[in-house]
């Protein structure tokens, strides 16, 4: 690689680290022909991680950090004073087919900052994919961060190439969005989002083994978490909108991150990751145990989640009236609600209890944390008394800090 390319790759790679993109869950397989590369096979891409637990299996590049916009959070803001560069396509599709053929990556993530017009950029980067695509032969995954303001059509191309498509909403309200970044419009956001959702849903129905699918991966996007006043509560009723009005595949939360020069609205330290971490939990609550936000909410006080603990305690240490759950007769509802229970071990459980009567030792080999399911549950050998009503119960609870090693 030429001096004048690694520099551009050294700019903007780390000029797209604040874009959250792991995943490339449901993308269908697909293997390359005879004379190209590549394949995927329905799963995360997962087999590189940096030492804060991010996955960067894929190449993750920004097209170029030059921008007309003038978003306050973003270190790529046309104001700021930061080392900018561009790619050709053609450099993005040579950097995309030497890397997978090195094996450092499985696919490509491309984002870029607005230049001329959100058309303009939208084409080049549509103009990537295709070239890998046609002209490569590459059958792996690509992901593209598309832009709301571009025309319909040219979102429905990107479809067409990429496996997955994303929209950032960047913040969770419209107030917000116009405080912070009042050349970008919500609606605008929103119209593609479901613009996109109707020819996933679309293509998904699409019988024929001849069509081509629309974003087989589905479409995301990414909320900054910390950047404004929006609480845990409000920011997760935007989340669960977005998951049933547009069909979203997965939302995104990336703690805010300070940057140079940055304007006084803004925080001057970031959030504390936990709470990126313990909305991870919450969005996953409702999405796959039934929770309603406002349940998961009144776990916490004043709208934010309790970051000591994770939201599905926080919830039943609030509602101890609807505890214990009895292991041998409760329904599956009951069951996911309980703290310590995931998905995986409950199915098990139901499975196990129709063959024979369940004790505390059968439920230990099914769930990783013991500890914090024997107060809620019963079992035939096992009853809480009164531990489920302890005073104590949360200090028994709460994880205990520990010293880490600096060896």
């Amino acid at each position: 690689m030429d001096e004048a390319l690694n520099n551009k790759l050294r700019i903007l790679a780390d000029a797209a680290k604040y874009d959250a993109s792991c995943a490339s869950a449901g993308a269908k397989k697909r293997k390359a022909g005879p004379k190209g590369l590549g394949s995927t096979n329905g799963n995360g891409i997962c087999h590189a991680y940096t030492p804060d637990g991010r996955c960067v299996s894929l190449l993750k590049i920004l097209l170029t950090n030059y921008c007309l916009y003038d978003c306050a959070y973003c270190i790529n803001r046309r104001s700021s004073n930061v080392e900018r560069a561009r790619f050709a396509v053609d450099e993005v599709v040579r950097l995309t087919i030497e890397f997978y053929k090195r094996n450092y990556i499985e696919g490509l993530f491309l984002s870029s900052g607005i230049i001329q017009t959100p058309d303009y950029t939208m084409e080049q980067m549509i103009l990537v994919a295709k070239k890998l695509r046609r002209d490569e032969g590459f059958a792996g995954y690509i992901h593209l961060k598309t832009i709301p303001e571009a025309t319909p059509w040219l979102i429905e191309q990107a479809g067409l190439w990429a496996d997955r498509l994303s929209i950032n909403l960047e913040l969770p309200t419209q107030d917000s969005l116009k405080a912070y970044a009042p050349e970008k419009d919500s609606v605008s956001i929103t119209n593609a989002m479901e613009q996109m959702g109707e020819r996933i849903a679309e293509s998904k129905e699409e019988t024929s083994r001849y069509a081509r699918k629309f974003a087989p991966a589905g479409q995301s996007t990414q909320v900054i978490v910390g950047a404004d006043a929006t609480n845990d509560a409000d920011m997760l009723a935007t989340s669960a909108n977005l998951y049933k009005s547009y069909g979203l595949s997965r939302v995104y939360y990336s703690a805010f991150s300070p940057i140079p020069e940055a304007s006084k609205a803004l925080p001057i330290k970031s959030p504390p990751l936990q709470r990126e971490n313990r909305l991870y939990q919450a969005d996953w609550l409702f999405r796959y145990y039934g929770f309603g936000v406002e349940e998961i909410a009144s776990g916490g006080e004043g709208g934010m989640l309790d970051l000591e603990i994770d939201p599905k305690l926080a919830w039943a240490l609030k509602n101890r009236d609807r505890f214990p759950v009895d292991v041998n007769t409760a329904d599956r509802e009951a069951l996911l609600r309980v703290p310590g229970l995931g998905v995986r071990a409950i199915d098990r459980i139901i499975i196990a209890r129709r063959h024979t009567t369940l004790r505390l030792e059968d439920v230990a080999r099914v769930c990783a944390g013991l500890k914090r399911v024997r107060p809620f549950i019963i079992a035939a050998d096992w009853r809480p008394t009164a531990e489920t009503d302890r005073a104590d119960l949360r200090q028994q609870l709460v994880p205990q800090p520990t010293q880490l090693s600096l060896f």
